[in-house]
């Protein structure tokens, strides 16, 4: 057969193709881009959930703010423990109480107890608590006055002994005031996303309100003439638009304000004015669709009049055709319009984006490693984003296979998927029983 003479652009279909950035090179553009949000709002506590902190949060007390105890049990002086060589086990007078909001007032003298509850503030004297479930109760001491409420007492006849062996170190099972935070301290640092043990910190020390990063305004829309929203009727050649929905539901998860602008047909002055419009109040540009080399492809070219690109290539698959750039100072993504490469892009690219102008920390997606249990096969040239499912074995490994059909097209395989396997530029074959990486949907999260 005669060799093919003819002279070929640059396309999807290449292996390799020298205009194209690396994925990690597009990861360091796309951060070096990328102001974070300083704008600041103050919101109450419960309101600021999965919210960005703006200020550190400093304790204004100690927690614990008293000595206390960590276990039901009774509290004594350490000192006064037995010494294991002239006794082994001693008894001790159960003198009072101690509940947590209801401390004992007295001071605790040798040869005595305090019965005491998990949190209840060390009595004075005290600084040992003796697990109620190891000591021994003995017989009462006759003649001497009761105490209401202590577990055990008689309180007509006399008084509770019980009986402690040697086996305990002074200074057990007691918390010490600040023993969690410290007075003034930073328990928690600007850019930190707040989670709901984060909220329980916070609260437990009396702060009711805390200052939060702006969220940041995304705006997106899709492309084409083809598009339909749900609810009309199809025509020839239409299809229905489901980039919306999928953009929609990550961004949901990401704690964002949306701009739903709906599908924009492929007018090219029609298109500019809404990336104008969209710029004008949104803090970053999501599209879906129009950033190939198509007649009906007009994004670059809008990009390259009102704005700058910094790259529209990427050596992946799926997600070649990405647009990267900024309109003034909103960002802007161009993402394929095929549904697989919209979510591919979405997932290594924008979510990690959108995290660092949110609060200035870098998070990229998590890779754990996996046994591969289907042989996969790639073309080198191209970092592949292949779709899998993994699950964890009775033995604790993690193994991975695919989903089955990989094209950009189908939409399915994100559907049945849980995670990423991760493919290197310089793979050809993955045989069965090999280790490889993936990334789980859950860390998209």
């Amino acid at each position: 057969m005669p060799k093919d003479t003819i002279k070929h652009d640059p396309s999807c279909a290449d292996d390799y193709d020298a205009q194209s950035k690396s994925v990690e090179q597009a990861r360091a553009s796309i951060k070096q881009l990328i102001s974070p949000i300083k704008d600041t709002e103050k919101l109450a506590l419960r309101d600021s959930l999965n919210r960005v902190l703006a200020q550190p949060v400093i304790s204004p007390i100690e927690v614990p703010s008293h000595t206390n105890s960590a276990m039901d049990g009774y509290a004594m002086a350490g000192n006064d423990l037995p010494d294991g060589e002239k006794a082994t086990t001693k008894n001790y007078q159960v003198i009072g109480k101690a509940f947590a909001g209801n401390p004992y007032e007295g001071s605790c003298e040798s040869g005595q107890v305090i019965r005491i509850m998990t949190g209840a503030v060390m009595p004075e004297g005290c600084d040992t608590v003796i697990m109620q479930e190891h000591v021994e109760r003995v017989e009462r001491v006759e003649g001497v006055e009761g105490v209401e409420g202590v577990e055990g007492v008689d309180t007509d006849k006399g008084i509770t002994q019980i009986k402690i062996g040697s086996n305990h170190k002074a200074g057990q099972n007691v918390r010490q005031a600040g023993e969690d935070i410290a007075l003034g301290s930073d328990v928690l640092n600007v850019g930190r996303r707040l989670t709901p043990a984060d909220l329980g910190v916070i609260a437990s020390l009396g702060i009711s309100e805390v200052a939060v990063i702006r969220r940041p305004r995304i705006a997106f829309f899709s492309t084409g003439d083809e598009l339909k929203s749900v609810g009309e009727t199809l025509g020839k050649g239409d299809i229905y638009d489901s980039n919306r929905y999928t953009l929609f539901g990550m961004l949901k998860r990401l704690n964002v304000d949306i701009i739903d602008m709906g599908v924009i047909v492929d007018d090219p002055q029609i298109l500019k004015q809404t990336f104008l419009s969209a710029a004008s109040m949104a803090d970053v540009i999501i599209t879906s669709g129009g950033v190939s080399v198509g007649e009906a492809d007009y994004i670059k070219d809008i990009l390259d009049e009102i704005g700058d690109c910094d790259f529209w290539k990427i050596a992946m698959k799926p997600g070649r055709p990405l647009t990267f750039g900024s309109i003034e100072n909103t960002l802007f993504f161009g993402l394929p319009g095929n549904p697989v490469s919209v979510m591919a892009t979405f997932y290594q690219f924008v979510q990690p984006a959108l995290h660092y102008l949110a609060s200035g920390t870098v998070k990229y997606p998590l890779t754990i490693q996996a046994n591969c249990l289907t042989s996969l096969r790639k073309r080198a040239g191209r970092f592949e984003f292949q779709r899998g499912i993994y699950q964890q074995e009775e033995n604790g490994e993690i193994s991975v296979q695919k989903t089955g059909q990989q094209g950009s097209g189908i939409l399915t395989s994100m559907s049945q998927a849980n995670c990423f396997i991760l493919l290197p530029v310089e793979m050809t074959q993955l045989e069965a029983g090999e280790k490889v990486l993936i990334q789980p949907f859950d860390s998209f999260i």
